[in-house]
């Protein structure tokens, strides 16, 4: 099987526990060579000074190539671009440009009158900075305010058109779902890489809501063995299978990026990524 190149999902920490667990999870999965690791924003931009310092921190001593989400919610067309531009000044030059999520209870969203209006203003800015490598977010199912599966492939569209080069989609727990959409993409012109998000799946529960809010179906069988295991306490030997399984078949079906979203708790991705033969080794190995 052909080793796959990887990337990693961080969040910023909101207290000294959370940093030392960013940190941690830095440290434990940098050793695996990932091409590049993102550091998210909050809802309605709630961590957006969290992420900044983040970002920089991890630039600056881990040696690791980071791409900085940059979102439209609460903040002018200026204050977005200035972040972006104090971001390439220390050498940050990959961004996540996305929409973003709004705040908690606000309705939906709603664009900052001096702000911009989606996520593909947004994207058109930056490229016009020519100082960033730009890759976006996609939705293997239909996003929860799409009016339907096409209107998302359409707005994928949009977005490598505006000057993305690569779109990351949302999670998903059937690797058909992410060959329909990748197939679904090809068919309407987009010829950008579409890099599948792994979910490792660290808490079931949790991550049925987190499925929910964002639209991800949720197949019945996986409710069925993670009771079992639960009972069993084996629920991160099914986790680690489960996820692993997942990245086998994307992996034999032409994929050749795994973008995880790791929850800033590494041990779980690490173990899916040694199941795929991805190790510290390999990357001495690569080095050498």
């Amino acid at each position: 099987m052909t080793r796959p190149s990887i990337s990693f999902e961080f969040f910023p920490p909101r207290n000294l526990e959370g940093s030392f667990r960013l940190w941690d999870c830095v440290n434990t999965l940098a050793p695996l060579d990932p091409t590049f690791v993102s550091v998210t924003y909050g809802a309605g931009g709630t961590t957006r000074q969290l992420t900044h310092e983040a970002v920089g921190t991890i630039h600056k001593t881990s040696g690791l190539t980071v791409a900085a989400h940059l979102t439209c919610v609460d903040a002018t067309r200026k204050e977005t671009l200035a972040i972006a531009e104090g971001y390439a000044s220390v050498g940050v030059t990959e961004i996540v440009a996305l929409r973003g999520d709004p705040p908690k209870g606000s309705g939906g969203f709603k664009a900052h009158p001096q702000g911009f209006a989606s996520s593909v203003d947004l994207i058109g800015a930056l490229a016009d900075m020519n100082r960033f490598t730009i890759r976006v977010g996609a939705y293997p199912e239909k996003h929860p305010d799409a009016a339907n599966h096409q209107a998302d492939i359409d707005h994928l569209k949009r977005k490598i058109e505006a000057g993305a080069s690569s779109a990351i989609t949302q999670f998903f727990f059937r690797p058909e779902t992410y060959f329909r959409f990748r197939d679904a993409c090809a068919a309407a012109g987009i010829n950008a890489p579409i890099i599948p998000g792994i979910l490792p799946i660290e808490n079931w529960a949790g991550a049925k809501r987190f499925a929910l809010a964002c639209g991800t179906s949720v197949p019945a069988h996986l409710d069925h063995a993670f009771e079992n295991a639960t009972r069993d306490s084996t629920t991160d030997l099914l986790a680690t299978a489960v996820a692993t399984s997942l990245c086998d078949r994307l992996i034999m079906g032409g994929v050749e990026h795994l973008h995880f979203y790791t929850l800033n708790r590494p041990e779980l991705t690490r173990d899916v990524c040694h199941a795929l033969g991805i190790t510290p080794k390999a990357r001495l190995e690569k080095v050498a």
